[in-house]
């Protein structure tokens, strides 16, 4: 999961180049997209609302001990209870949960390739609920980015005559709408806490109400046969994928531009529709990966065009300080 750079009261770190945090950045991609086709086998054998909670809540029992082992772990301050259900709820159990059920009716490939137009959604989403208008450069990733989506899920790509397809492709893109939603919040909430403090507490509170969940709907997972593969599936989804991930994230999540990150974890549903065509045999067909490209192709527009408003907004800042400066001297 991408990190959208939150900005607070918590002590600031200083920037890095691209180049320093690459090694890191690289392994986060390739956990990150190898675990499409890993949750793909798990959920073919662990119930997908059992699978979800048992992925939050290894995950979140690894970061409280890494906080444990750091100097302690701390409750999150009122301040923060609205973005931690925001992540905890929408980004993480909303998502997930979607996205496994999704996974038994598609392919991780395309999972992983729907569930990251989560940017594109995030354009409309601003609009919806913030008002803000689409500029002329999100206009153009969208209309490049929602044609990637437009293909694959049209007839050349996808079975409409098969409802459990249909209801999977639904699944993916409501998960990658419930994201954006979370994007939008945190590029509003003020963070008081650090985001390494916040996230087992996140992961907790999509834990237990999935594990609830499963356990109203899919029942005690009895039949399941924990066998070494599963239990090592079951390792890296959580602790390696989730946990180990999230922490490398928030990291240089602050240290690099919002930009440049951005452009970084498009490589993971790259990663993850090679990995499960490599791991899984799945095909790679031409409206698949024409549609990746321009979606892919349109998020990377989407965080072009934030980034030119950013660099217009402070530009017309300083214009104007200048002007009162002027003001003020005359």
């Amino acid at each position: 999961m991408s990190v959208t750079t939150p900005t607070g009261a918590y002590a600031a770190v200083p920037r890095v180049t691209i180049t320093q945090s690459a090694p890191w950045l690289t392994v986060m991609v390739l956990f990150w997209g190898l675990s499409w086709p890993a949750m793909k086998l798990a959920v073919g054998v662990v119930p997908p609302l059992w699978l979800s909670a048992i992925r939050f809540g290894s995950a979140s029992a690894c970061l409280f001990a890494l906080l444990a082992l750091r100097g302690g772990i701390r409750l999150p301050p009122r301040a923060d209870w609205p973005i931690l259900a925001s992540i905890g709820g929408l980004q993480m159990m909303a998502f997930t949960a979607l996205g496994l059920t999704a996974m038994q009716y598609t392919d991780a490939g395309r999972a992983a390739v729907l569930g990251y137009t989560t940017p594109l959604w995030g354009v409309l989403a601003a609009w919806a609920f913030a008002g803000q208008r689409p500029t002329a450069w999100q206009g153009s990733a969208l209309a490049v980015g929602m044609s990637g989506v437009a293909l694959i899920c049209s007839p050349l790509e996808m079975d409409w005559g098969n409802p459990n397809v249909v209801k999977g492709n639904l699944f993916l893109l409501l998960a990658a709408i419930c994201w954006s939603l979370v994007i939008l919040h945190v590029r509003r909430h003020r963070f008081m806490s650090r985001p390494i403090d916040l996230a087992p507490w996140q992961m907790l509170f999509a834990a237990i109400p999935l594990a609830a969940a499963a356990l109203v709907w899919e029942g005690v997972p009895s039949r399941v046969e924990w066998t070494p593969d599963l239990l090592a599936l079951l390792a890296y989804i959580g602790p390696v994928a989730t946990s180990a991930c999230f922490v490398i994230s928030t990291d240089h999540g602050r240290r690099i531009s919002t930009f440049a990150m951005s452009n970084v974890t498009m490589g993971v549903p790259i990663v993850g529709v090679l990995s499960s065509s490599a791991l899984l045999g799945e095909h790679i067909t031409r409206p698949l990966g024409c549609g990746m490209v321009l979606i892919v192709a349109g998020t990377v527009l989407a965080a072009l065009a934030v980034r030119r408003k950013a660099v217009s907004d402070s530009m017309a800042a300083e214009r104007n300080g200048r002007q009162r400066r002027a003001c003020a001297m005359g």
